[in-house]
């Protein structure tokens, strides 16, 4: 039997908050295989941000652990996690994370620069027009809108070909129609990418996504299963 690319095992966070220790998640688990699109889905405060920070090791979890195309993340230090993001992990903040100095085509070309690619110019040209910003390469954040600096995002977390895609709410500026096509300029480009992404609105959906539920940060629960009934 293939060994999941991902498995969360027993992961649980605690927190001091005021007085008393505040629990967040509590022994959720569930695996992931590769090529997957998973959706996180759960009410306000339910640690769905908290666990997708755990299962990129941006954080470390209380209790329990992630293991990696069979790493165990604990078992890294601080500099070898943001290495494996770097080589691996795509990631869409919810706020964007674009540096104000920078114009857009700037701001996708940096992780590139970062890794001393020569074709960073190029490649983030061709990102930028493949999420319809083609003429807003030279616009610094503060000119362009919500929903287009949420597409800077995109380009550039998807600009290196990731095996992992992480999106924290990513879509959450666009309409429907502006979200299908850029998850459709993700899945042609990406065939092969795992997606897990946070959503209020079951946005996977499109990719026929499984859902990872949290129940309530109470007891942790969660279910993972296939979507039924949402447009292709």
């Amino acid at each position: 039997m293939t060994e999941p690319l991902l498995r969360a095992v027993e992961l649980t966070k605690i927190v001091t908050s005021g007085e008393a220790p505040l629990t967040i998640l509590d022994g959720v688990g569930f695996a992931i295989n590769s090529g997957d699109a998973v959706a996180v889905v759960g009410a306000s405060g339910s640690g769905k941000t908290t666990l997708l920070g755990l299962l990129a090791g941006l954080d470390q979890p209380t209790r329990g652990d992630v293991w990696l195309d069979g790493t165990a993340l604990s078992t890294l230090d601080e500099d070898a996690r943001a290495a494996l993001r770097q080589r691996l992990l795509g990631f869409v903040f919810q706020s964007f994370q674009l540096l104000p100095h920078l114009t857009a085509l700037e701001n996708v070309m940096l992780p590139l620069e970062l890794a001393g690619a020569a074709d960073a110019a190029s490649s983030a040209k061709d990102w930028l027009g493949r999420v319809g910003l083609a003429k807003r390469t030279t616009h610094y954040p503060k000119q362009l809108s919500g929903g287009e600096q949420q597409r800077v995002a995109f380009a550039r977390a998807l600009l290196h070909k990731p095996a992992w895609l992480f999106l924290d709410e990513a879509t959450s500026n666009l309409d429907d129609e502006s979200q299908k096509q850029l998850y459709q300029a993700v899945m042609e480009r990406l065939q092969n990418t795992t997606i897990v992404s946070i959503a209020h609105r079951e946005e996977l959906g499109h990719f026929h996504a499984k859902r990872v539920e949290l129940r309530g940060k109470q007891d942790g629960a969660y279910e993972v299963h296939e979507l039924a009934g949402l447009p292709a």
